[in-house]
């Protein structure tokens, strides 16, 4: 096993970064460790198809288990890793074995933040990260029960969107005046709270939770921070992730908001690589680095570090990309501002409609953009706007008889 390049991990990431391994044409040792039961997945479905019931289980594998021994990878699955000594080039299993590696991939994602207020342990509090996550919350809403949702970002407002299409009752809190208002701006997050409104959701904003309460250890409700009791039969609570550098901070690896890797994905140590939700990456497109947790960057970075790991000359520069779907409006994203830095919103096409462009702007360039049910234009001639980082006139990119070809000043 001296020569194993083991990938720890078991989502998209991982999942894709064992395929290219092979793809590639690497024929020694591959181990894949998961702390999970499950087969490598994506997540995606957890809070769209599979949830509504509209996609199989199956369907979020990245591969089955046939193809796992047919290409003579390894799975040790239900086997969390407990250490990685990098001096012997060896990770730790907590069996107690020790596992040796020549190459290292960190796909250790995300783990989800909890809510501290009293009644946050009792039954009926959920969280979705994982499959076994979404199982839970899909058997409520299959029932029927009350919903109350707390957080106003994507994971909350797609399990609002589920939960309203089962016919549940669903009020959602969110600490903010509008959904989404950090990532999207005023402009868009009230698309957003209207969207959900006028699906029946009732929406109680700039107000946050300051107990969960209960009887016989089971949800019954909740209490706002503003006084107002919501009765509900779950509570699910989406607050965001924080990155799992547990491993990495131990191993003495540099660490700050994620593991921090260049352009290539590898770490502070020459062998050991991060990909996903973990990574936080120099991105040469954007000049600075950025930690992205959405799906494109697991299905992209994967690859991207398994190339890396084989001595491939490797630049991952791929601008940040996700897509939510909520009720009758889809959408697609790129790009990822810096705090701060967005001075101006542009808004394209029929807002009141939710048939619409909206791009993000700092010092005249588009920095961000995204699309609302533009299907026929999509995605890419907003991501060449953003790529290529050149000066648009907002006047002309307001207007949609201008094609977005020709709105840079």
């Amino acid at each position: 096993m001296s020569q194993a390049y083991v990938v720890v991990g078991g989502g998209l990431a991982a999942g894709k970064a064992v395929e290219t391994l092979r793809d590639e044409g690497f024929a020694g040792p591959v181990v894949l460790v998961s702390a999970e039961e499950e087969l490598p997945y994506e997540r995606p479905p957890l809070s769209k198809g599979y949830l509504l019931g509209k996609e199989p289980r199956e369907g979020a594998y990245v591969h089955d288990r046939v193809w796992y021994d047919e290409q003579s990878v390894e799975l040790r699955l239900g086997t969390r890793v407990t250490a990685v000594d990098r001096s012997a080039r060896e990770v730790l299993l907590d069996g107690g074995e020790r596992l040796a590696y020549e190459r290292l991939l960190l796909a250790t994602g995300s783990a989800v933040r909890r809510l501290d207020v009293p009644g946050a342990d009792l039954d009926g509090v959920l969280y979705l990260r994982e499959l076994r996550d979404s199982d839970r919350i899909r058997a409520v809403l299959e029932g029927r029960g009350r919903v109350a949702v707390v957080g106003g970002g994507w994971i909350g407002l797609e399990v609002a969107a589920a939960a309203r299409t089962y016919g549940c009752d669903v009020t959602l809190l969110e600490a903010a005046p509008l959904p989404l208002l950090g990532v999207l701006g005023e402009e868009v997050g009230r698309v957003f709270a209207d969207l959900h409104g006028d699906h029946g959701v009732e929406l109680l904003l700039s107000t946050g939770v300051t107990e969960i309460v209960g009887e016989g250890g089971r949800v019954t409700g909740l209490v706002a921070a503003d006084g107002r009791r919501v009765a509900a039969d779950a509570v699910v609570v989406g607050i965001g992730i924080r990155p799992l550098t547990d491993l990495a901070d131990a191993a003495g690896l540099e660490v700050d908001d994620g593991v921090l890797v260049d352009a290539s994905l590898r770490t502070s140590d020459p062998v050991v690589f991060a990909a996903g939700d973990v990574a936080n990456a120099y991105n040469p497109l954007l000049g600075r680095r950025v930690r992205v947790e959405h799906w494109a960057n697991a299905l992209h970075g994967g690859p991207a570090a398994a190339r890396a790991m084989l001595g491939q000359d490797v630049v991952y520069d791929r601008l940040p990309y996700f897509f939510s779907d909520q009720y009758d409006l889809g959408l697609e994203y790129v790009g990822q501002p810096a705090r701060g830095e967005v001075d101006r919103v542009v808004l394209r096409g029929d807002v009141a409609g939710r048939a619409f462009q909206a791009f993000w702007l700092s010092g005249g360039r588009v920095v961000a953009g995204m699309h609302a049910n533009l299907w026929d234009e999509g995605i890419e001639p907003i991501k060449a706007l953003v790529a290529e980082r050149v000066e648009v006139d907002p006047d002309r990119l307001a207007d949609t008889a201008v094609p977005l070809a020709d709105v840079p000043a």
